[in-house]
C-alpha cells in the first residue's frame, strides 16, 4: 500500500503540484528518498525521524521508500518536511489518508515536533485553491495562507502532534484570519525637501506616469532624499498589484508574519551587489531586488559605481517586465514591472560644472564616469535632470507649503485619467504610461498639429531612437493627463523632449 500527501514545488511563483508516495516493505531498515531531492530535502530524514519521535511515535524497522512525483522535477527546500512526515504517518495508521488526500501540505519540522514557517505558503495556498484541496501549513503562516480565498480550508498547526489530534477530531484548529500590516512611521514627506522644484516636479511626472528617471547633481544636492520620498506620492497597491507582490515576497521569505501591506515596494540595493542579487539567480534561482521591487520601485544610488555588467542585465527587464533565469535543468521567470529611479554624480569628484571648481583631469573626468553607463540602458530612462547644489539661502527659507499629499492627490487624479483610458480599450492589464505597448503609442499619446512638428524636428536633430521616439510621447502623455488635457500639445511634447536631456545635450554639443 503506498500513502500519499500533496505539496507543492516552486518554479518562479508558481506552485507546481508534487506528489509524495510512501511505501513501508519488509527489508532492512532504511529510509530511502528519490526523486530529485536537494541536500536540504535529503537531511529531511533525520528531522522527521526525530519529529516522530518527539511526537510519540517511531519509524518502523522496515524499509521506507518515499517518491517525490514527478521525479524529474527538482525539488528544493525544507517545506518537504511536513507532507513527508504526514505521509509517514498515514502509512502507519496514525493519521487518516483520506482527509489528507483532500489537503495540499507544506512546512519544515523542529526536532521537538514543532512546524516551522517557509517560505511560498501564499502560493502554494494560491496552488492548493486551483486543486480544489485545502491547505495544512505552519500556524505562523496562516495568516498568510489566508489571503488566498475565502473559502480555501486551511488547517494551521504549531506540532505534529496538534495536527493529528485535529485531523482524528479531538482537537480543533481554527482557521487563521488575513493579517495586514501596520505602518509603523509615516512616509518621508516632500515637505521636508526646501528648493529644488524642478526636481520635485520631475519627480511628480515620475510618478504619475510610472516613469524611469535618473537624477544628476553634486553630492548633497538632496537626490537620494527627494528618491526616498517618492514612495509617498505614489498610488496604494490594487488588490492584483497586492497579490503579485505578496506572491514574491512570499517566495523570497520576507513577508512579517503573513502580513501583507498595500504599499509599493522600494528597494535601494548597495552599488557592491552582484548580478545575481540584482536580477535574481543564485542556487535556488531566487527572485533578485528587481523583482521584490516589482510594482514599486528600484532605487540605484551612484549608478556608475555598480559593475556595468550588472546595471546592463537590467536592461530586458525594464523593456519587458519580467526577469528570466535559465539553468541547465530548469527555467524561472519572475515578474520584474518596476519604476527605475537613479542617481548619480557628474563626474568622481562630484562636483563638474560647479562654478570655481576645477579638476586636474578636466572634461574627461566626468566623461569616463558616464561612460560607465551603457547608451541602450540610458536609453531606457524617460526622464534625466539636473539637480543643483542647494544654497544657503535655500535652506533658510521656511518649510515649502506644499507637502506629499497634495502632490499624490495630482498624481491619482493622473492615473485615474489613464486607467479609464485603458479600460475603455479593453487593456485592463496596463495601469500607467510607461506600460504603453509601441503599438498603442502613436494612438493614445498622439500629439497635435504644432506638437508633431516639434517633435518631427527635434527627432532629426536628435537623432532619437525608435525607442526613445516612444517614450517622449508616453512623458507627453502623462504631461497631458497632469493638466487634465485630453489632447497632447506641443508644449507638452517640448517638456517632455526638455526633461530627457536631450535638448541641454544638444546646445552643449553647439
Amino acid at each position: 500500500m503506498v500513502a500519499r500527501v500533496t505539496t507543492v514545488a516552486f518554479q518562479g511563483v508558481e506552485a507546481v503540484p508534487v506528489d509524495v508516495q510512501v511505501q513501508i516493505t519488509a527489508g532492512n531498515p532504511v529510509f530511502a528518498l528519490v526523486g530529485l531531492p536537494d541536500k536540504t530535502v535529503g537531511e529531511s530524514r533525520e528531522r522527521i525521524r526525530a519529529a516522530l519521535f518527539a511526537s510519540g511515535l517511531a519509524l518502523p524497522q522496515r524499509r521506507i521508500t518515499v517518491n517525490l512525483a514527478p521525479a524529474d522535477l527538482p525539488k528544493e527546500g525544507s517545506h518537504y518536511d511536513l507532507p513527508i512526515a504526514l505521509a509517514i504517518m498515514s502509512a502507519i495508521g496514525a493519521m487518516p489518508g483520506d482527509q489528507l488526500a483532500e489537503h495540499v501540505a507544506l512546512g519544515e519540522l523542529g526536532l521537538d515536533g514543532a512546524v516551522a514557517p517557509v517560505a511560498g505558503v501564499l502560493p502554494a495556498a494560491i496552488g492548493a485553491s486551483a486543486l480544489g484541496k485545502g491547505l495544512i501549513c505552519p500556524a505562523a503562516s496562516g495568516a498568510e495562507a489566508a489571503w488566498a480565498s475565502p473559502d480555501l480550508a486551511i488547517v494551521a498547526g504549531r506540532s505534529l502532534t496538534q495536527l493529528a489530534n485535529h485531523f482524528k477530531g479531538t482537537q480543533v484548529i481554527a482557521r487563521p484570519v488575513p493579517k495586514v500590516r501596520e505602518a509603523t512611521t509615516g512616509l518621508p514627506d516632500l515637505a521636508d525637501v526646501k528648493g529644488q522644484e524642478s526636481a520635485k516636479r520631475a519627480l511628480e511626472i515620475a510618478a504619475a506616469g510610472g516613469h524611469n528617471l535618473l537624477m544628476i547633481g553634486p553630492p548633497g544636492a538632496g537626490k537620494s532624499m527627494l528618491a526616498s520620498r517618492l514612495p509617498s506620492i505614489l498610488p496604494p497597491l490594487e488588490p492584483r498589484e497586492l497579490l503579485e507582490v505578496s506572491m514574491i515576497a512570499s517566495i523570497a521569505g520576507e513577508l512579517a508574519d503573513g502580513r501583507l501591506t498595500d504599499r509599493r515596494p522600494f528597494r535601494a540595493p548597495h552599488h557592491s551587489a552582484s548580478m545575481a542579487a540584482l536580477v535574481g539567480g543564485g542556487f535556488r534561482a531566487r527572485p533578485g531586488e528587481i523583482s521584490l521591487a516589482h510594482n514599486g520601485v528600484l532605487f540605484l544610488d551612484e549608478l556608475p559605481e555598480f559593475s556595468p555588467q550588472v546595471l546592463d542585465g537590467l536592461r530586458q527587464p525594464l523593456e519587458t517586465g519580467e526577469v528570466v533565469i535559465a539553468r541547465a535543468n530548469h527555467r524561472v521567470s519572475y515578474p520584474a514591472r518596476i519604476q527605475l529611479v537613479a542617481a548619480m554624480n557628474p563626474c568622481r569628484c562630484g562636483h563638474a560644472g560647479e562654478p570655481g571648481h576645477s579638476c586636474r583631469r578636466g572634461v574627461r573626468c566626468a566623461e569616463d564616469y558616464r561612460a560607465r553607463l551603457s547608451g541602450p540602458l540610458l536609453d531606457r530612462i524617460d526622464l534625466r535632470i539636473e539637480v543643483a547644489a542647494v544654497t544657503a539661502s535655500d535652506l533658510l527659507l521656511p518649510a515649502p507649503r506644499e507637502a506629499s499629499a497634495d502632490v499624490a492627490a495630482r498624481v491619482a487624479a493622473a492615473r485615474a485619467r489613464q486607467r479609464a483610458r485603458f479600460d475603455a480599450r479593453g487593456l485592463d492589464r496596463i495601469r500607467t504610461n510607461a506600460d504603453l505597448p509601441a503599438a498603442l503609442v502613436e494612438e493614445l499619446a498622439a500629439p497635435d498639429p504644432a506638437g508633431r512638428r516639434l517633435l518631427a524636428d527635434m527627432a532629426d536633430r536628435l537623432r532619437l531612437s525608435a525607442r526613445a521616439f516612444h517614450r517622449v510621447l508616453k512623458v507627453a502623455r502623462t504631461l497631458a493627463d497632469l493638466d487634465d488635457d485630453d489632447r497632447v500639445g506641443r508644449l507638452h511634447v517640448a517638456e517632455a523632449l526638455s526633461l530627457r536631456g536631450e535638448v541641454e545635450r544638444l546646445a552643449g554639443a553647439a
